[in-house]
């Protein structure tokens, strides 16, 4: 089956089988059916092509969760050239990064448009284009035509398993972004590594709450779902909105959501300030993107009556690489991403030898969902590729069951005086005080050891724990090397736009509060 080669080829296929099921909602405002969206997706993409877009060329998408978007992307990548999405709230210095780096040929936004990417696009003389779509029955509305629409010209276009459909930037906690193109190969390879370990089918129904210009929620929510003729809802504001989440989940009949911690933690706050009259019955949840602390998994599964499943990602491997299985495949382990998902995975140490059991090194992958490597980048291949395994940065150990526990960033692991300490296990302990909401442990430079930890916490709502309380607390549970010795008590936490939390800039935004600190020296 060379159609299942592809993502388009896969989800033909599906809209072969499904033509009369939902496919896509917005929120009170309009359902598509499988046969809808395709015909919708084969339109788009005839005008896209009469707009003078060409196989391999980059098209650059700046939208918020909205139908329009989805259409666009998938008519993009039908037309074999690359779609580029980036987040609407870039300012008009980092698109212009993002735009010529990606040697963008096109940039598409909503009709309302986006101010910043439009003064980028024109600055690099780049086309801008607007789609919309009205309503369910009509066509999408693209502002380019070249040339009257052929509908005919998209049908003769067959899309290749080689074809680089997305490019995307990593997020670069330590160094400037680095381009990853994906494959239409890379791209069916890993929805249907998703499809599988959470045996998604037509009869599951999701809540986009992750942003679509990343791997997580356009992989894991909409793609996966799409590839299994399953639901999708987009909320009504385009974006995840906590006051409006369980009403969606409940009047789409969803099974299930992925989100990051940062949101789970929003949905139990709110759970616990403004509870549900009724919860959905929900096959799980989803983690991943940032390490979920044991008790923060505790009271989501408490809370909502579900497994919830930790998995772990990253852009180059197209989204997953492990998850923890569902009930019926095995436990699912708190403080473990689980097993590797149709992949091969080792840990290596420095010299690539693969390390047995209970013994950390780096997570390494290979398989069809990985890049084939980062674009115009020849030095950071030759040391992201060593010994014929993608090396993710990530250090780890799989226990005795198999299932891969990680440590931390191998640039994030905090060395005071020699000893290293893993800010993830410094996390979960804070997180496991009943008065802490949110909380993150970062090295800071010093004199004597090298480098220091500290902490940043927000309280729980009404809580007035204290520096001294969260000491004597982490005195209990840590050896004492790894007590933080300064604790910051914040009211927010810097994040990037998919609710990672990078220490390097948590610890930065807090070190510059103290004026007579030094200034770190950040390198990669």
């Amino acid at each position: 089956m060379m159609e299942s080669l592809t993502l388009t080829g896969l989800l033909k296929q599906v809209a072969g089988e499904f033509p009369s099921r939902r496919a896509l909602s917005v929120s009170g405002k309009f359902d598509l059916t499988y046969a809808r969206l395709h015909q919708l997706v084969e339109g788009a993409a005839s005008l896209i092509l009469a707009g003078g877009v060409k196989a391999g060329d980059v098209v650059a998408l700046t939208f918020p969760n909205t139908v329009e978007f989805v259409i666009m992307f998938l008519a993009v990548i039908r037309v074999r050239a690359t779609a580029a999405p980036l987040n609407s709230a870039y300012t008009a210095d980092e698109f212009e990064f993002y735009l010529s780096d990606s040697e963008s040929k096109l940039l598409l936004t909503s009709q309302e448009g986006n101010e910043a990417a439009q003064a980028a696009a024109s600055k690099l003389k780049i086309t801008h284009a607007t789609a919309s779509l009205t309503e369910a029955e009509a066509q999408v509305n693209l502002s380019l035509i070249h040339s009257e629409p052929d509908p005919h010209s998209v049908a003769k276009l067959v899309n290749e398993p080689s074809d680089v459909a997305l490019f995307l930037h990593t997020s670069g906690t330590t160094s400037r972004p680095k381009g990853v193109p994906l494959s239409q190969l890379n791209l069916a390879s890993s929805v249907q590594n998703i499809k599988s370990v959470y045996k998604l089918t037509e009869s599951d129904s999701t809540v986009i709450v992750l942003p679509l210009f990343h791997v997580h929620g356009l992989l894991a929510g909409l793609l996966s779902s799409l590839g299994a003729g399953a639901a999708v809802t987009l909320p009504a504001a385009g974006r995840f909105s906590a006051s409006t989440f369980w009403s969606d989940m409940l009047k789409y009949d969803a099974t299930w959501y992925t989100a990051v911690p940062t949101i789970h933690q929003i949905i139990l706050d709110r759970h616990l300030s403004k509870p549900e009259p009724v919860y959905p019955k929900l096959r799980f949840i989803r983690s991943c993107s940032a390490s979920l602390a044991p008790a923060i998994m505790a009271r989501l599964e408490e809370a909502f009556g579900a497994p919830v499943l930790e998995a772990y990602a990253m852009t180059e491997a197209t989204h997953l690489m492990a998850s923890n299985p569902l009930p019926e495949n095995g436990p699912h382990k708190p403080g473990s991403v689980g097993r590797p998902v149709g992949q091969e995975m080792a840990i290596l140490d420095e010299n690539g030898v693969q390390q047995e059991a209970n013994v950390s090194g780096e997570v390494c992958i290979r398989g069809p969902n990985v890049t084939k490597g980062y674009k115009n980048n020849p030095e950071a291949n030759k040391s992201a590729f060593q010994f014929g395994w993608f090396h993710t940065g990530d250090l780890g150990f799989f226990d005795p069951d198999g299932y891969l526990h990680l440590v931390g960033r191998i640039k994030e692991l905090i060395n005071r005086g020699g000893e290293k300490i893993s800010p993830i296990e410094v996390d979960a302990v804070l997180l496991s005080h009943p008065d802490i909401a949110q909380a993150v442990a970062f090295g800071v430079p010093d004199d004597k050891y090298g480098e220091e930890i500290n902490c940043a916490i927000i309280p729980r709502e009404g809580s007035d724990i204290d520096e001294a309380e969260v000491t004597r607390f982490c005195k209990k549970n840590l050896a004492a090397f790894k007590v933080p010795k300064k604790v910051f008590i914040t009211d927010s936490l810097p994040k990037t736009a998919t609710g990672k939390i990078q220490r390097r800039i948590v610890a930065e935004h807090f070190l510059a509060q103290i004026s007579t600190a030094k200034v770190p020296k950040f390198g990669a």
